[in-house]
């Protein structure tokens, strides 16, 4: 029996050997081969504990000390072989990228809606060859290349990207590696669908709650609404677009109204206005009820006087909150108007860095914060915003408009973070949203109302099913994870001081 056990320390030794030697010439060249196809084919079997079981049979005793050994990756000789793309027809366009590894392991992750690709991509050179199971040593060497909004997608995606694969390496929930649960499902919040009549729109709104379980609706109140109806705001005919509409977004011109910046515009609305946006919002809670919190955004772009107007004029509504009513640099702006008004305040989606969220916290300048997870740093930063709102008595929600890959990255922080309330699902109504992935455990990805949590499965818990994503790509790329070769030289010294 001894020396049957000797043989089998030799023979792990040696194979623990290979393994190294063929990790380390495999981080040297980009992996062709399918990730995951051979997961156990690359793990030599290592750490068997057998002391415990000198009296049982050597098929018993290898079968006892073998169970609970993670054949997935040796995680200290991951190494980063490649990134590459897909786009997808999500919120107009949504990339996924796919970071692959040395041992087949590879993590997706998300370019925030509407984001370039090239966001990511461009961080390829930089993370080529790191253990991607370094994730804050990493986000610190490319945190540098992101920026407010979309312009933080890239690193964004990364960062998500490598949870899931340190997630899979370690065989845990990327909740775990967080710091654990607080909940094992989160709450959502969707759109109050619209219809062309009263009688549709409550039947739609009756679905949303009744079948599809949804507890908390956020709806827009805007003065696009007012469009046709004199006398209801002053000057914003100056600025509506050829079509005639006060376009909030898609228009390239710098000084058109979707570039113009709320105190800018010198839109004003009258009483009148107010009435008939109030109209709106008592037609919608009418039909809701008050068991239901109703958030509201998409206001229009007017200065802060006419936002505390707003306000005031929907308090009698006990709304969830008023969102994004100025532009979120404006924190004297933010505190002018949360002590205006008794409907909370939120913001956040466009902002990058827990850095970037301390002047509104620590000057109590919103009631509440708005992350979108693909803009704020990704999962480890975004719970540390939540931590730190927290501290000071400030509850998160969180944006959401991505693919299921974005969704789960933000359910897995979510459930990690404490003062977590709702978390946006922007596709309720796309068909075709939820098959984009499979769950690796079998779980449904939302279940009335609620997103569940992995409570076992590896990293973000989800695979893409391949031929459904290749269904819905945009039409000027439909190339589907293809080598990128020419992002893998770096070109620029990046040290950002001397």
């Amino acid at each position: 029996m001894k020396n049957t056990i000797q043989k089998i320390k030799e023979q792990t030794l040696i194979a623990e050997g290979e393994q190294r030697q063929n990790a380390l010439i495999e981080s040297k060249e980009p992996l062709t081969a399918e990730p995951r196809r051979d997961f156990l084919k690359k793990v030599a079997l290592g750490g068997l504990a057998l002391g415990g079981f000198m009296g049982l049979p050597i098929e018993d005793t290898l079968a006892h000390t073998t169970s609970r050994v993670n054949r997935n990756s040796a995680p200290s000789d991951l190494k980063i072989t490649d990134l590459r793309y897909c786009v997808t027809r999500v919120m107009g366009r949504t990339a996924i990228i796919r970071i692959d590894t040395n041992q087949g392991i590879y993590g997706l992750g998300e370019v925030r809606d509407g984001a370039d690709e090239r966001y990511a991509l461009f961080l390829k050179s930089r993370i080529i060859g790191e253990n991607p199971c370094n994730v804050e040593k990493i986000f610190r060497m490319i945190r540098q290349f992101g920026g407010d909004s979309r312009q933080a997608g890239g690193v964004c995606a990364v960062e998500m990207a490598l949870w899931d694969i340190c997630g899979k390496a370690y065989n845990v929930p990327a909740w775990q590696l967080l710091g654990g649960l607080y909940r094992d499902k989160v709450r959502l919040y969707a759109d109050t669908p619209e219809a062309s009549s009263v009688e549709e729109q409550k039947k739609l709104i009756q679905y949303r709650i009744q079948e599809q379980g949804y507890t908390w609706l956020k709806m827009d109140v805007s003065i696009g609404e007012l469009r046709g109806k004199p006398g209801t705001t002053v000057n914003s005919k100056f600025w509506e677009n050829d079509k005639g509409r006060l376009a909030q977004w898609g228009d390239n011109n710098y000084m058109a109204y979707a570039n113009r910046m709320h105190p800018f515009t010198q839109i004003q609305i009258t009483d009148k206005g107010l009435e008939e946006l109030a109209q709106i919002v008592e037609h919608v809670r009418g039909m809701v009820g008050y068991d239901i919190p109703i958030s509201t955004d998409h206001y229009g772009h007017f200065d802060l006087n006419n936002g505390i107007r707003l306000g005031k004029a929907l308090e009698k509504y006990r709304l969830a909150w008023l969102e994004d009513v100025v532009p979120w640099q404006y924190t004297e702006q933010w505190k002018t108007i949360t002590e205006a008004i008794e409907t909370p305040t939120i913001t956040g989606e466009d902002i990058y860095l827990l850095n970037n969220f301390k002047d509104l916290i620590h000057n109590r300048a919103v009631d509440l914060i708005h992350p979108d997870l693909a803009s704020s740093g990704g999962l480890l930063e975004t719970k540390r915003i939540g931590d730190y709102a927290q501290e000071f008595g400030i509850g998160m929600a969180m944006h959401q408009a991505g693919t299921p890959v974005s969704f789960m990255a933000n359910v897995h922080c979510a459930a990690a973070t404490e003062n977590f309330l709702s978390l946006e699902h922007h596709s309720v109504d796309v068909p075709w949203w939820e098959d984009l992935v499979k769950t690796t455990d079998g779980r449904k990805l939302i279940e009335k109302g609620y997103a569940t949590v992995p409570l076992t499965a590896p990293g973000l818990g989800i695979e893409l099913n391949d031929e459904v994503v290749k269904e819905h790509l945009i039409e000027k790329d439909k190339s589907y994870f293809e080598p990128t070769p020419q992002w893998n030289d770096t070109r620029s010294h990046d040290r950002t001081w001397s």
